[in-house]
């Protein structure tokens, strides 16, 4: 309910401009930043589905009432709604068959950080087989509900590929990783700020470069 309340002001203070990045998250630190043990795959997923579920309707309805097993409303309310109609857009990052059907149920857009197996020793080309199949994926599932895989955004975030410093090498280099990957279906590709002595460092006035040249370079 209160994030509902937050991204409704959001909405609203950005003139309707926001969208909700949102995921099932996973294993390491930020499972366990507020002391509590780590969910399961199967619980995350689990939590995941229902949250995302109710939140559409706490977004999309005035009042909801709702009583599931992790999560329940009492006559929220949520009047006057978002600006943007029916509600914020949810781009749903996902790369299982639950988080899949999720996205292609609720979301506007699709996140994927491509293979994390391959993060460490995979190849470019791994990477790039991984995320056609991840896109087929994908399109069976919103053949399975009713909608079209070309109605989705599909954004990459490419600092967990194993090529992720190569896009940053250069304005040429970025729009080659780009426009492969547009090939196989990607609207937006996300670059990390870099940040020195990390898996993100790079040159900033590549950087700055890429953002402001590179785009028209894709064409």
């Amino acid at each position: 309910m209160t994030l509902a309340k937050d991204l409704i002001t959001l909405d609203d203070v950005s003139g309707g401009r926001i969208t909700l990045g949102i995921g099932a998250g996973g294993n390491g630190f930020d499972a366990t930043a507020l002391g509590q043990e780590a969910w399961t795959p199967k619980e995350r997923a689990d939590r995941f589905g229902e949250f995302v579920a109710l939140l559409d309707r706490l977004l999309t309805e005035d009042a909801v009432t709702e009583r599931g097993t992790f999560y329940a409303a009492d006559e929220a309310r949520n009047v006057p709604g978002c600006v943007q109609r029916p509600r914020l857009p949810f781009a749903v990052a996902a790369t299982g068959p639950r988080g899949m059907r999720l996205a292609a149920r609720y979301g506007q857009a699709w996140v994927t950080t491509g293979d994390p197996k391959l993060y460490e020793e995979g190849t470019p080309e791994q990477s790039v087989a991984t995320l056609r199949g991840q896109i087929e994926r994908l399109g069976k599932a919103c053949a399975e509900a009713g909608r079209e895989v070309a109605d989705l955004d599909k954004i990459l975030l490419t600092g967990f590929t194993p090529d992720r410093t190569r896009p940053l090498e250069s304005v040429d280099a970025f729009v080659d990783f780009a426009g492969r990957h547009r090939d196989l279906g990607f609207t937006e590709i996300v670059i990390h700020w870099p940040i020195p002595d990390s898996d993100f460092a790079a040159d900033q006035a590549v950087f700055e470069a890429i953002a402001t040249e590179a785009l028209a370079q894709l064409g």
